[in-house]
């Protein structure tokens, strides 16, 4: 739940209530009411004006905030692993980390018992 005052951005506008996406707002009030759609009241000063908005409609600029630079830095490795052609960096920033998983399964794999691996190839030639 957002504290009233916090600063945030309109990133949808699921009820086309004509809200100015992209924009920021505060936090001003919260709607109580149970049989209410909406989560929150908020105030946009650019539009001069208070809406009623659901809690997805809506999310905190610091957090956009930290998303973008995620993003950027991103695309700087990316970048940089391919000027430099490190091939490792660059898979490694493509799979997000799942390359380091998937080499624990693998080796996990290996340690199988004689009698699990036979019973393996049996279940896949049955299949």
């Amino acid at each position: 739940m957002l504290q009233l005052g916090e600063r945030i951005v309109i990133v949808d506008d699921r009820f086309e209530q004509n809200l100015p996406v992209g924009e920021y707002g505060y936090v001003i009030a919260y709607d109580r009411n149970n049989d209410s759609a909406f989560d929150y009241i908020i105030r946009v000063p650019k539009a001069n004006r208070q809406f009623y908005v659901p809690s997805e409609d809506i999310e905190l600029e610091r957090t956009l905030l930290e998303l973008e630079a995620e993003r950027i830095e991103r695309e700087a490795l990316i970048d940089y692993a391919l000027v430099t052609r490190n091939e490792d960096l660059f898979k490694r920033i493509m799979n997000g980390g799942k390359e380091e998983e998937q080499s624990t399964d693998e080796s996990s794999n290996d340690v199988l018992s004689r009698d699990e691996f036979i019973r393996q190839v049996n279940l896949k030639a049955w299949i």
